[in-house]
């Protein structure tokens, strides 16, 4: 009887999780939640930045190998509701990153040669189409894409130190699109929002050492950033 009982209360509980879930009897939270023109909210993620790089020949032995690391971004979010499906948002996050490089040139006999540290602090202003499918009781999946700006701010573009002196440089301000897709999740209090995005640039970033025939930047072609952004939003 006692396994009866048990068996039938974690059927009880199953079938109420899932009535909660997927049913259309489920009561909803936050219900007039999206209904207002303007939302507001705030941004906390982790971003992982990586540079392409395109070169002006065949320079296999001389490749640049770029080490990502896991970076930190906050901002607000500003959402312009359009109709139920459709909302445009812009997004100002400041965003901290660094990114290893190692000079793969036979030229360098030191790590002083061959290694570059790029940190990096971007404040980066998206603006976003939002594109969201019917809401499902407490959930609302969507995709999303757009462009944005960026301004570096440890870019050293203006530094005359080059590559030479140890300093990576690269352009200020840098335009992207972006693309990725979230989930929003009506919670009893707030509306919590995980995404994920995939960041391009649409430019070359590289500034080119002072000497043309560097042994850094003379075969490099072009250089672009390429990034993966999850976020958190929280409104």
């Amino acid at each position: 009887m006692k396994r009866l009982f048990i068996l039938i209360a974690v059927l009880v509980c199953t079938q109420d999780i899932s009535a909660q879930l997927f049913s259309k009897e489920k009561v909803q939270n936050l219900q007039n939640f999206d209904k207002p023109r303007f939302s507001w909210g705030y941004i906390l993620g982790f971003n992982s930045y990586d540079f392409n790089f395109d070169y002006t020949s065949d320079f296999e032995d001389q490749d640049i190998i770029v080490d990502k690391t896991v970076g930190f971004s906050v901002g607000l979010l500003g959402n312009m509701r359009i109709n139920d499906y459709l909302d445009l948002r812009l997004e100002p996050l400041v965003t901290f990153t660094r990114r290893d490089l190692t000079f793969n040139n036979p030229l360098f006999t030191s790590q002083f040669e061959s290694f570059r540290e790029v940190k990096s602090t971007y404040v980066h202003i998206p603006l976003l189409l939002k594109i969201s499918t019917k809401r499902l009781n407490n959930f609302k999946p969507f995709i999303i894409g757009g462009i944005s700006t960026s301004i570096n701010l440890s870019s050293n573009e203006d530094n005359p130190d080059d590559n030479n002196s140890g300093e990576f440089r690269m352009k200020t301000n840098t335009n992207y699109f972006e693309i990725g897709f979230g989930v929003d999740l009506y919670l009893y209090y707030f509306k919590f929002t995980p995404s994920i995005r995939g960041v391009f640039a649409m430019s070359d970033e590289l500034v080119k050492d002072n000497d043309p025939n560097s042994p850094y930047t003379a075969t490099i072609d072009r250089m672009s950033t390429r990034g993966i952004f999850i976020n958190f939003t929280f409104q």
